[in-house]
C-alpha cells in the first residue's frame, strides 16, 4: 500500500507560508485570553514567567488556567490570531502535503466505509498544515512545541511541518 495511490483529500488547509505571528498585536493589548476570568494578577503573571521560562506561549496557560477556573463557559478567544486570507485549501502538492493529503483521504473513504455498512454517515476532520504557531480556532494557538494536536469543537486536526521535519532530523 502507498500512499501515492489514495485519493486526495481538499479537506487541507496550507498555511504553511504564514507569518505564523507573535505575541499578539493588532487591534491593542497583548493578545491575552480575553475570557471573564476569575484569575488574579499574581496568578497570570506567574503564567507569563512558566510560558517565558519553558517557551510556552503564556496565552495557552493562561486560557488553560481560565478553563479550570471555570472562568468562562466558552474558550477564551484571542485578539490578532485570524486565519490568514493566504491560506491555500485543498490538496497540497508538495511532498509532505500530498502525502498528508493521500493519508486524509484514505482515512475518509475506509471510515466512510465502515460507517456506511451501519447505516451511518461519516464527516472527516479537516487538515491545517502549518509552520511553528497558527491560529488554532476554537482551541487558541497552535504551536509547534504542542506537536500535532486535534481541536474538537472545529472537527480539525492541527499539524505543524516543522515538528515532523525536526523529528525526522533529531531521531
Amino acid at each position: 500500500m502507498r500512499y501515492d495511490d489514495f485519493r486526495r483529500s481538499d479537506d487541507v488547509e496550507d498555511r504553511r507560508d504564514d507569518s505564523g505571528g507573535g505575541f499578539g498585536g493588532g487591534g491593542g493589548g497583548f493578545g491575552l485570553p480575553m475570557g471573564g476570568g476569575g484569575l488574579g494578577i499574581g496568578t497570570i503573571i506567574v503564567l507569563g514567567l512558566v510560558g517565558y521560562a519553558f517557551g510556552i506561549d503564556p496565552r495557552i496557560l493562561i486560557g488553560g488556567a481560565e478553563i479550570l477556573t471555570g472562568g468562562g463557559s466558552q474558550a477564551p478567544s484571542y485578539q490578532s490570531d485570524r486565519p490568514s486570507s493566504q491560506a491555500k485549501r485543498g490538496a497540497p502538492t508538495d511532498e509532505m502535503g500530498s502525502m498528508i493529503s493521500g493519508i486524509l483521504g484514505e482515512i475518509d473513504d475506509r471510515w466512510s466505509e465502515i460507517f456506511q455498512a451501519s447505516g451511518q454517515s461519516y464527516t472527516g476532520p479537516k487538515v491545517v498544515l502549518f509552520r511553528n504557531a497558527t491560529n488554532g480556532g476554537r482551541c487558541g494557538r497552535a504551536e509547534s512545541a504542542m506537536g500535532p494536536f486535534y481541536c474538537p469543537p472545529d472537527r480539525t486536526i492541527f499539524l505543524d511541518t516543522a515538528f515532523f521535519r525536526e523529528v525526522e532530523t533529531r531521531f
